[in-house]
């Protein structure tokens, strides 16, 4: 025993290891947590390669009950909600198993706090069934909107159920905003948008940012150059089976690169990430283009390269992927979506939301001397986005601290100033 009060937390995909956007987040959760409680974690696994990592993750833990999500399984139940009037995502995630650990756990261990990490996860445990425990959700993003916006863009059937999955997923947001003590996004513009929609949750809403490790994701490690000795390289890093990543990657491959490889013939455009689409491998044979697929290490790409890419029309909350990329120093060129959540980059010049003016923003990135200094950015990022400030806040909300407020606004990034 050792003395910590006892905590379930609950998380749709296991948060080790931090390699993507929400596991990012929630591991580095999870590692905080267990420094003041018991941790008793329920998670999905849904990646086959993701089981070698149950010690890692059992390190930060008291007990774990780790289940397979097999896809095809999962996809079959999700036709549930089809017929049951249901947002998808909620069948997706219901399983006996994790039902009846989740309710083993609350008769045994009593945990007076409750940490759930995902909306999707919000179905185990609602108000009746934990009525003396302190409960948080951690939406991080308000996914329905996303499912809206997605559906907005996709013509035919998909678009049409991605449609309806905003409306149906908005529902059960509304109604888990209103039965949990907290709830937590990622940005003050989040926190606004379910806000808008479920005012009476107001204050129960909480707006808790992302981080980034910067000892990790430093510059001056000793990373071994993975590109050959070309022209500058630009450099996208993220999961390359999620729709707005190769979204992204298409649609600057399609309409920005070739303006660029005008005017910088050797320039080379790396997709870095793993698990690429058929699509995103297939613009790998474009002149100038190199998809990489899994890498054991994302570092080294983003420290040798000349400036990274973040072209996404599709984005909520923060993106880890800027972040990481601004620690790094490099310059970020991207989208205003993709730079939406991050709170201070007043006349940031590195953006464009149409194919010349990111054409632009890039060649601007790459010029002699850039608008905006990577050494600079990585100084905002170290003293605006460190893990610790942000996660100190979801303790307190565990603890019974008063709701109501949001992450306080940042300084302005300095921008064009020598580091």
């Amino acid at each position: 025993m050792t003395g910590k009060p006892p905590l379930l937390f609950l998380a749709h995909r296991i948060p080790y290891p931090p390699n993507k956007g929400d596991k990012i987040r929630s591991f580095h959760l999870l590692e905080y947590l267990s420094r003041y409680y018991d941790i008793h974690l329920g998670a999905f696994v849904d990646d086959p390669a993701d089981w070698r990592y149950a010690k890692q993750t059992a390190r930060y833990c008291a007990a774990t009950e780790l289940v397979p999500l097999g896809r095809g399984r999962a996809r079959l139940r999700s036709l549930r909600g089809l017929m049951a009037g249901s947002p998808l995502s909620l069948p997706f995630y219901q399983d006996r198993r994790m039902d009846a650990w989740v309710r083993d756990t609350l008769r045994a261990v009593k945990p007076r706090r409750v940490m759930v990490f995902s909306s999707a996860m919000a179905q185990y445990v609602p108000g009746e069934r934990t009525p003396e425990a302190r409960r948080v959700l951690d939406m991080v993003d308000v996914d329905s909107a996303k499912w809206a916006q997605y559906g907005r863009m996709r013509p035919g059937p998909m678009g049409w159920i991605f449609r309806r999955e905003g409306r149906r997923l908005l529902e059960h947001e509304r109604r888990a905003a209103l039965d949990f003590d907290a709830t937590v996004l990622v940005t003050r513009p989040e926190r606004e948008l379910l806000e808008a929609e479920v005012p009476e949750a107001g204050e129960r809403l909480a707006a808790v940012g992302n981080g980034v490790d910067v000892e990790h994701f430093t510059p001056g490690a000793d990373l071994r150059d993975p590109y050959p000795n070309t022209g500058p390289i630009l450099v996208f890093t993220g999961a390359m089976d999620y729709w707005a990543n190769v979204d992204a990657v298409t649609w600057f491959a399609e309409g920005v690169w070739p303006g660029i490889r005008e005017r910088l013939p050797a320039a080379r455009f790396f997709v870095v990430g793993a698990r690429p689409t058929d699509a995103v491998l297939g613009l790998g044979t474009r002149p100038g283009i190199e998809v990489t697929g899994t890498v054991p290490d994302i570092r080294p790409y983003l420290a040798h390269a000349d400036a990274a890419v973040a072209p996404l029309r599709v984005a909520r909350g923060i993106q880890n992927k800027v972040l990481e990329a601004m620690a790094m120093a490099r310059p970020v060129v991207a989208t205003g979506a993709a730079l939406d959540g991050l709170e201070g980059l007043v006349d940031y010049p590195l953006v464009g939301d149409d194919p010349e003016a990111l054409c632009q923003a890039t060649l601007a990135a790459l010029s002699e001397n850039p608008p905006v200094s990577g050494p600079a950015l990585r100084a905002w990022v170290a003293e605006r986005y460190a893990w610790e400030a942000h996660l100190a806040r979801f303790r307190s909300l565990l603890e019974d601290e008063p709701v109501a407020g949001a992450v306080p606004a940042p300084a302005q990034v300095p921008v064009g100033e020598e580091g």
